[in-house]
């Protein structure tokens, strides 16, 4: 059974503000990224409680993980040089 994915209002509007090309990369890598959120290339982001990155290409996905309710709370997307401030 795949995760659930939840987006907060301002990744809502950065993917939004992003070309065709990357919205449907960052899509793809997403759903995929639900069907199993523990094969992809996943850290701890350090200094931050329960938050996890994923990267997709020069994007960091921030996201925290509810094993329980089967949920994926996406916190941030930004490209590398932004995302961890």
């Amino acid at each position: 059974m795949a995760y659930s994915i939840f987006f907060n209002k301002n990744v809502k509007q950065f993917i939004s503000g992003l070309n065709k090309e990357q919205r449907y990369r960052i899509r793809d890598k997403l759903i995929s990224f639900a069907e199993n959120p523990f094969t992809e290339d996943i850290k701890k982001v350090k200094g931050k409680e329960d938050v996890f990155r994923l990267r997709i290409g020069d994007f960091r996905v921030l996201y925290i993980l509810d094993s329980k309710e089967k949920s994926i709370y996406i916190v941030k997307i930004d490209k590398r040089s932004k995302v961890y401030r």
